[in-house]
């Protein structure tokens, strides 16, 4: 195969990167290692986006919903017909192995495939890697990093580490579905950023003594029917069936050291790009939407990160190596 431009990955930004550059005379395939919309698909199901409508649209096309915030569901299938009625060429299940070659004449290796190209575009996002817990039996069976439904915790002891907006949520799911939920928050309280809608909720069930929360404390152990922690006050140890450690995520920094780009030598280790064109330090490869920030997770979502699609696919229908 042989084309303009490979686009890493099919969610949102790299659909609308694909769009773009299309619309500027140039081809191009995506590849993805999931599924369309992957990180979207793992998301908790029937889960309301912070964002309206319009904030998540790309190529020009109307998100229809029948509620103020769009669904999980809706925004799903809205990815799925854009990507079809712009008849986008979407190799799924396959992943990049390697990126050779130099700006114009890039060979780009996948499980399934060769494809030559002129230039490349990552938009890989984070949410494939969470921040995993570094701690004794942190990787044990009963271990998630990722909330989809409360049906299966009926009834358990839940241990949810954090205390961001996904962590809030969980908790009050869990809880309102029959969990007995204790969660485990490193910060002094149920943080300022957590939306408007469900702080005050959380913070009630907290105070009324509905869900348990233990601040300015860390987990240092999980056993098969415990968790351990300590806090200001001394360690404690508690039941517990099933510990929902969602603690953020981070780019896949493997894959980008693989395919010869760097980062940042900080605690953000944002991948190296400019800033005003998204070229990373390797030329000709590009970075688009959330895996620009690095660790700072909260940087790029959906409605600023699409528009990296624009100013890329400008870039390409003007390049000079």
């Amino acid at each position: 195969m042989n084309v303009d431009v490979v686009v890493i990955g099919a969610g949102p930004v790299g659909l609308a990167c694909a769009i773009e550059v299309s619309r500027r005379g140039m081809s191009s395939v995506v590849v993805e290692k999931g599924s369309l919309v992957n990180s979207l698909v793992g998301y908790p199901t029937n889960m309301e986006f912070f964002s309206t409508p319009e904030l998540l649209e790309i190529g020009g096309y109307p998100l229809i919903t029948s509620h103020y915030k769009p669904l999980r569901e809706e925004v799903i299938d809205y990815y799925r017909r854009v990507a079809s009625l712009e008849n986008l060429t979407i190799n799924l299940f396959e992943t990049v192995v390697s990126v050779d070659g130099k700006v114009g004449h890039f060979q780009v290796t996948t499980s399934k495939n060769q494809i030559s190209c002129r230039y490349v575009v990552v938009a890989t996002g984070f949410f494939d890697h969470p921040n995993t817990l570094d701690i004794p039996g942190g990787s044990l069976p009963k271990v998630t990093h990722y909330f989809k439904e409360p049906f299966a915790y009926v009834r358990r002891n839940v241990a949810i580490i954090g205390a961001k907006n996904s962590a809030a949520k969980a908790a009050l799911q869990c809880h309102r579905y029959g969990a007995k939920v204790t969660m485990i928050v490193r910060g002094p309280e149920i943080g300022p950023n957590v939306k408007y809608w469900i702080r005050p909720d959380l913070i009630n069930r907290i105070s009324e003594g509905s869900i348990v929360a233990h601040f300015n404390s860390n987990v240092t152990s999980i056993e098969q029917n415990t968790l351990r922690f300590t806090s200001i006050d001394g360690e404690y140890e508690i039941e517990n069936d099933i510990v929902l450690a969602l603690t953020g995520y981070h780019p896949d920094y493997a894959f980008l050291r693989q395919i010869g780009i760097g980062t940042e030598a900080d605690v953000s280790e944002t991948p190296i790009h400019n800033q005003e064109t998204f070229e990373s330090n390797r030329a000709g490869v590009f970075l688009a939407g959330t895996v620009c920030g690095g660790r700072h997770t909260s940087r790029w979502f959906i409605e600023n990160g699409r528009h990296h699609a624009t100013v890329i696919a400008d870039q390409l229908s003007n390049y000079t190596a």
